[in-house]
C-alpha cells in the first residue's frame, strides 16, 4: 500500500496540475475574448459616438444656414420696402406738386375757359342724359353759367339730342380740386368727376410705369410699358 501512495500521489499532482493549466488557459481564453469583445464595443460605442456628433453638427450646420437665408431674405425684403416706399412718397410728392400747379391753369383765363367748356361737353357725351346737374368751384360759377349753352349745342350737333343743363349753385366744389366739373345725372345716381384734379388722378394712373421710368429709370423686369 506504501509503495502506491507515491505513484497516486504523483498522478493526483500531475492531474491538478493539467487542471490548473487548463483553468489558467480557459481564463487566458475568456480574458482575450473578454478584452477584444470590449475593445469592439468600444470601437462601436466610439463609432456611434462619432456619427452621432457629425450628424449633430451637420444639422445644427443646417439650422444656421436655414438661419441666415431666411435672415437674409428678410434683409433683402426690408430693404426693398424701404425702396418701394420712398419711390412711392417721391411720386406722391412729385404729384402733389403737380396737383398745386393746376392752380395756374385759372391765371390764363382765354385757356382755361376753353379747357372747362371741353371738360363740360366730354362730361354729357360720357353720360349721354336728357338732364343733367353741374357742379363747380364758387369762382367759376358765372363761367360755366356762360358756357352750359354753347356746350348744349355742341352736345345736340355731336349726338342729336338735347340736353337741359342745370347748375348747382348752392353747393360747390373745392378748391382744391383746380378748376373742372362734376357733372350728376339721375337724381345723382350717376357722377363724371371732370375736375383738374380728377383727370390728373387718371393720367397719372396710366402713366405709372412712364413717370417711374422717368424718375427712377427703366425697370428690367418689364417688358412692356403699358
Amino acid at each position: 500500500m506504501a509503495q502506491t501512495d507515491p505513484y497516486v500521489q504523483k498522478q493526483i499532482q500531475h492531474m491538478m496540475a493539467f487542471i490548473e493549466q487548463e483553468a489558467n488557459e480557459k481564463a487566458d481564453e475568456i480574458d482575450s475574448k473578454a478584452e477584444e469583445e470590449f475593445n469592439l464595443q468600444k470601437g462601436q460605442l466610439v463609432t456611434d459616438a462619432r456619427q452621432k456628433i457629425n450628424e449633430e453638427y451637420e444639422k445644427r450646420e443646417k439650422q444656421v444656414e436655414l438661419q441666415r437665408k431666411i435672415q437674409s431674405s428678410k434683409m433683402l425684403n426690408f430693404a426693398r420696402l424701404q425702396v418701394l416706399k420712398c419711390k412711392e412718397n417721391h411720386i406722391k410728392s412729385v404729384l402733389e406738386e403737380a396737383r398745386v400747379q393746376l392752380g395756374t391753369v385759372t391765371q390764363k383765363p382765354e385757356n382755361y375757359r376753353a379747357l372747362v367748356e371741353n371738360l363740360l361737353l366730354q362730361g354729357l357725351l360720357q353720360l349721354v342724359e336728357e338732364s343733367v346737374v353741374v357742379r363747380c368751384r364758387q369762382a367759376d360759377l358765372g363761367l360755366v353759367e356762360q358756357l352750359k349753352g354753347g356746350v348744349c349745342q355742341q352736345f345736340e350737333q355731336k349726338t342729336g339730342r338735347k340736353c337741359n343743363v342745370v347748375v348747382d349753385t348752392k353747393t360747390f366744389l373745392n378748391d382744391r380740386c383746380g378748376g373742372g366739373v362734376e357733372i350728376y345725372a339721375r337724381n345723382g345716381k350717376i357722377m363724371v368727376a371732370n375736375t383738374l384734379e380728377k383727370r390728373l388722378e387718371h393720367v397719372a394712373a396710366q402713366m405709372q410705369p412712364q413717370m417711374r421710368a422717368k424718375l427712377f429709370g427703366p425697370n428690367p423686369n418689364r417688358k412692356f410699358m403699358d
